[in-house]
């Protein structure tokens, strides 16, 4: 499948010889070049790195690292969950550690693969909602929780749907012209995310998502695609970087909406001491004072 993937890349006015050589290095030799670095590439070549670099523009991408970050999503998706787990299988005495320094990776690979002018057009799209509808469903639910929660808390009219089936039928069908879907699923697409993104479109809302391959079904199904590295050092994917940028997305919302936020703050502060909700330690006077 990678290598249909890659042929479909090629441009039609063709590649230099010494492109070619990288491409059908690429093409032969595609989980070595998931995990390896350009000079890597370049030396199995027998080309400079610029010329790496030149190879992966020329297929599209803006450099070596959003197409090795586009080649490592989808040979992860070939493979199955327990190869996965042996992909990333190795001793080690800190894995939390371990967990950590890969997920700093993720946020520093999200810089480039998180194209800036797309990511001003969600703020805009979603700061200019009149209902936002948030999708994400297993583990990926986690930063669709989080950005349906904080976008309700600065006045926002966000619904989550993590459930599918129904449910999701019945919160898509209630979309039309200035609604706003964020859907967050990397990893592998759902079928029925896809369907409920279609289903929006056609209704007339806008599809924001957040996923991990640039030409993949999520990102085709939307109006602005996200595209933010998600590799877990386990079987499962991690959803850190992901999560930064859905922080990123509702700040910028909150500053579109500064009057709106601030109000509707100051009401969720008031029902948080009506309902005595955090526990602040001795305050001296009544509950939830």
């Amino acid at each position: 499948m990678i290598s249909t993937w890659l042929d479909g890349l090629r441009p039609s006015a063709g590649l230099s010889p010494a492109q070619e050589r990288v491409f059908e290095t690429v093409k032969r030799n595609q989980q070595l070049a998931s995990y390896s670095d350009v000079a890597a590439i370049a030396a199995r070549a027998g080309v400079d790195k610029s010329t790496v670099v030149r190879c992966a523009q020329r297929l599209g991408f803006r450099g070596w690292p959003t197409l090795q970050h586009e080649l490592r999503a989808r040979y992860l998706l070939e493979i199955s969950t327990e190869q996965t787990l042996e992909q990333h299988h190795r001793e080690t005495d800190g894995v939390v550690h371990d967990a950590v320094r890969h997920d700093m990776e993720n946020l520093r690979l999200a810089l480039e693969t998180v194209d800036r002018d797309d990511a001003e057009r969600a703020v805009a799209a979603l700061g200019e909602a009149e209902h936002l509808l948030v999708l994400g469903q297993g583990s990926f639910a986690g930063p669709a929780t989080v950005f349906a929660h904080l976008a309700a808390t600065m006045g926002y009219r966000a619904q989550l749907e993590s459930r599918g089936g129904p449910h999701l039928a019945t919160a898509v069908s209630a979309l039309g012209p200035g609604d706003v879907v964020l859907l967050v699923n990397p990893w592998r697409p759902m079928r029925e995310l896809l369907a409920a993104a279609r289903a929006a479109r056609s209704a007339g809302a806008r599809v924001v998502s957040i996923s991990d391959l640039e030409r993949g079904p999520v990102a085709q199904v939307s109006d602005v695609p996200l595209i933010v590295p998600s590799e877990g050092v386990s079987f499962f994917q991690s959803v850190t970087a992901i999560t930064a940028v859905v922080y990123g997305l509702l700040a910028g919302m909150q500053a579109s909406r500064p009057e709106q936020t601030r109000a509707a703050l100051q009401g969720v502060q008031r029902a948080w001491r009506a309902m005595d909700t955090y526990d602040d330690g001795p305050r001296g006077g009544a509950s939830g004072g």
